[in-house]
């Protein structure tokens, strides 16, 4: 076996940090758009273009739950790639027109196109993300390799998604934006812009180490059950299902919520956005120490617990309270921030347990499958709530007038199915097994069985002879 470069004499070395950096920048455009779509662009759609709610929710759910069916596929295709490129960065850098451009077109959308129109546009946008979202994450996992550097790693591009999904709010403020509707556009200009910077930045400064296989076997639908049988794998997919679903939920009326029922102006629910987002930068990193201390599946019980009671707490404060909501939606945005990153790295580490028993490299088919389970929860969290918004009466355009008892509906349909999810969520980890001992174990025998693995080059000595030939990647 020949490579240009190798990795140090540990395979479970510690990336320094402006590497590391680098490497989270795909995180700019994935959570600026955790933000502007789930929030902004469904309100906008139902608001602004003139569809109704129960057609965007039918759009947002139909497209997502049709995508999901393509990422296993990508997954096992992403698994079995061998470029000069490396494995995963070859698809990371294939995603960013994949990305930008449908966002160009569903956030600068004239007014009156046609539910076709968003459908189309919609599909292709989450084309895009399964591809960003899969080899980024899939390439994470080989980056850090040991327990609790892997809550660093996940933590990090938390923190990066973060950044920009607090960012993107801004925007539209800091360069005078009027209304709603110039708010959506401008955040899409923001996501235009920071996807191409952010993937080529993560691209160029990022070694990519290529891991053996100790198996020639395709992937079958056998292999497919095996990984679903496992119980830790289970857990880790059935909590992503709930914290997405929970979550999602409450993104999908939020501004519905927070503007009829806790009676602050749209521009005020936008700042309050920001800082729940803005308080994740503090959870990432402060669930992560957690995480390194009591576990990663405890810590995400008490993150899960401790979230659902906050929700509750909101409801009850005197509408139009400012500090005291926005005391909440920092603790909330604070405990929201370990749902993603603490799931994403025990993923990684069902994906060790999983190689050791089967010799067979399959993270991106594992992160496929909690993307999977994931889009099918947010297309329920937009779907199931316009549709139930529209059931109990809520009317959801421009200046509408809704009774109390239409505001009343909405506040019990904005508090029960999150707190109801979230709560699930934690509960599947009671009684998980793959902790820092069992983890370590792992690595352990991996890195006996496996020597030293082989690294794809930095994109700079593309026109070298140190590029890696496609027959070198095993």
């Amino acid at each position: 076996m020949t490579s240009a470069a190798t990795v140090s004499a540990s395979p479970d070395h510690r990336v320094a940090f402006p590497r590391l950096l680098a490497f989270s920048l795909p995180g700019l455009p994935i959570g600026a758009l955790a933000a502007a779509l789930s929030v902004y662009l469904p309100r906008f759609y139902a608001s602004h273009i003139g569809l109704s709610l129960r057609d965007v929710g039918l759009a947002f759910m139909l497209v997502r739950l049709a995508d999901m069916l393509f990422d296993p596929g990508i997954g096992i295709v992403m698994d079995h790639t061998r470029t000069r490129l490396g494995r995963y960065r070859v698809w990371l850098l294939a995603g960013a027109p994949l990305l930008a451009i449908p966002v160009y077109m569903l956030f600068l959308a004239p007014a009156g196109v046609s539910l076709i129109y968003l459908l189309g546009w919609l599909f292709i946008y989450y084309l895009g993300t399964s591809v960003i979202a899969l080899s980024h994450a899939s390439w994470a996992s080989v980056v850090a390799t040991n327990y609790n550097e892997r809550s660093r790693v996940f933590g990090l591009i938390q923190v990066v998604s973060t950044i920009a999904a607090a960012s993107v709010l801004v925007v539209p403020s800091l360069i005078g934006s009027k209304n709603p509707t110039t708010d959506v556009q401008d955040m899409g200009w923001f996501i235009v812009v920071v996807t191409p910077l952010g993937i080529l930045l993560a691209s160029l400064f990022t070694p990519e180490k290529i891991v053996q296989e100790h198996s020639a076997e395709k992937v079958t639908l056998r292999d497919y059950w095996e990984m679903v049988s496992w119980p830790e794998l289970r857990r880790v997919v059935a909590a992503a299902f709930c914290l997405t679903l929970g979550p999602g939920w409450m993104s999908a009326m939020y501004l519905f919520y927070f503007t009829d029922s806790r009676g602050f102006s749209f521009r005020v629910a936008t700042y309050l956005l920001v800082l729940y987002i803005a308080a994740g930068v503090f959870g990432a990193w402060g669930l992560s120490w957690l995480a390194t201390r009591i576990g990663k599946h405890r810590s995400m019980m008490v993150a899960s617990t401790l979230y659902s009671l906050g929700l509750m707490i909101l409801n009850f404060l005197p509408k139009g309270s400012l500090v005291p909501a926005a005391i909440i939606m920092f603790v909330l945005g604070f405990l929201a921030a370990g749902f993603v990153l603490l799931g994403r790295a025990m993923c990684a580490d069902v994906g060790d347990a999983i190689r050791l028993k089967m010799g067979k490299h399959r993270q991106s088919l594992l992160y496929a499958m909690m993307t999977s389970v994931e889009k099918i929860a947010s297309a329920f969290s937009i779907g199931l709530t316009f549709t139930i918004l529209s059931w109990v009466g809520y009317n959801a355009k421009d200046g509408a007038h809704n009774t109390p008892g239409a505001i009343h509906n909405l506040e019990l349909v904005y508090l029960l199915g999150p707190i109801t999810f979230v709560m699930l969520g934690g509960a599947c980890y009671i009684g998980y097994k793959l902790d820092h001992k069992r983890h370590a174990e792992i690595r352990e025998a991996l890195a006996i069985r496996d020597g030293l693995g082989t690294e794809a080059p930095i994109i700079e000595s593309l026109g070298g002879a140190q590029g890696l030939a496609p027959a070198a990647a095993e």
